[in-house]
């Protein structure tokens, strides 16, 4: 009797430590509403922490407006909130933005030399989206020049974190290539994922 009573004070003390922690953390409320697909719910709570300056509220705030969940549906709203969460080093805020611009998506110009710069900068902080699309940017000579070993460096980084996408690309850009070429990406991802992914260009 004594031990039921221990785990039921116990579940009663873990619910309110959870419901206290909720209450004190907007952004996991906010995060809560948003994966329940309460998307009216989400927007309010993350709006004010967002114009707080909170990069991930910001983040989640212009993958609302990019997508019209909850908010119309509105790519350069979906900028202004992707960027402020980039310029503080948000990395998928980063590769977020560096899509609306190669896609040139409604209300956003398609500039691929501002959408190299954001997907650089995501794939120094080694996501792999912005390493896979940073090399096609190179390997179709949008935005840099067209470079088939800077591609199949990029490509094998992304498909090293097991990045689908990234492999099948590999399979196309080596086709392109000579066998010396290739030796040389390789060489080029070793050093660059030595490096931590920074300066690989």
């Amino acid at each position: 009797m004594k031990q039921l009573l221990q785990q039921g004070l116990l579940a009663c003390l873990l619910l309110l430590a959870l419901t206290g922690q909720a209450m004190a953390d907007p952004l996991a409320e906010a995060k809560q509403a948003y994966f329940a697909g309460d998307y009216a719910k989400a927007e309010k709570l993350f709006r004010p922490l967002a114009e707080q300056g909170n990069a991930s509220a910001q983040l989640y705030l212009g993958s609302m407006y990019d997508d019209g969940q909850g908010v119309p549906l509105d790519h350069r709203e979906a900028v202004k909130w992707y960027r402020l969460a980039a310029l503080q080093g948000n990395a998928y805020a980063q590769y977020s933005l560096g899509e609306l611009y190669e896609n040139g998506e409604e209300g956003v110009e398609q500039d691929y030399q501002e959408a190299v710069k954001w997907f650089r900068l995501s794939a120094a902080q080694g996501h792999a989206n912005a390493q896979n699309d940073l090399g096609l940017m190179y390997a179709t000579g949008q935005g840099v020049p067209l470079d088939y070993v800077r591609a199949y460096m990029w490509f094998s980084l992304a498909a090293a974190k097991g990045f689908g996408e990234a492999r099948q690309n590999l399979d196309t850009a080596s086709g392109k290539m000579k066998p010396a070429q290739i030796a040389r990406a390789q060489q080029l991802a070793r050093e660059c994922e030595k490096r931590n992914y920074k300066n690989c260009n």
